[in-house]
């Protein structure tokens, strides 16, 4: 099913969310649409697997502080977001996630799994005793707020620098 799965990547970076239909799904990768559908009971579960095989799934590093483990979390994100499919994929299920129930699901999946690296730094700088910290939802915000506005907004370049100033504001 790894052609299914492909070519439903090669459509959502092409066309976007829009542009996903099962029959063109099935003409591009030749798997028959009975088949994909024994595999994936919609077009929605079907996006969502594709998302998830999008990308590397974020580890939560530990570099032994918390700053370093935001600093590794910030940099592989702005990392990814200067990545074809990232740049073109995210905003249309960002989109359409506001008019489909279906896709606002498979969105908030995504916004779960790129959150829970962030919590599992975060409670462990507070096991540490490392720092009291700002409301943890704050912390994200702030650093992911400035690099998807740069990535989407400004289309300023996502530098070291300014990751490592981004990391250190929201840390205040």
């Amino acid at each position: 099913m790894d052609s299914v799965l492909k070519a439903t990547h090669e459509l959502l970076r092409s066309s976007g969310l829009s542009g996903i239909s099962v029959d063109e799904i099935s003409r591009r990768s030749g798997v028959a649409k009975t088949t994909i559908y024994r595999h994936w009971p919609s077009r929605s579960a079907l996006v969502l697997d594709a998302c998830a095989h999008m990308a590397s799934p974020l580890g939560a590093p530990d570099t032994g502080s918390l700053r370093g483990d935001l600093l590794a979390l910030a940099s592989e994100i702005a990392r990814q977001l200067q990545t074809e499919s990232w740049a073109s994929i995210a905003p249309s299920v960002m989109d359409a996630a506001e008019h489909d129930q279906d896709i606002a699901h498979v969105q908030a999946l995504q916004h779960n799994a790129l959150l829970a690296p962030f919590r599992t730094v975060l409670e462990r700088a507070k096991e540490r005793g490392e720092q009291s910290l700002p409301e943890s939802a704050e912390i994200v915000a702030s650093i992911l707020g400035p690099l998807f506005y740069r990535r989407w907004m400004s289309r300023e370049q996502i530098d070291g620098a300014f990751v490592e100033r981004v990391v250190d504001r929201a840390l205040g």
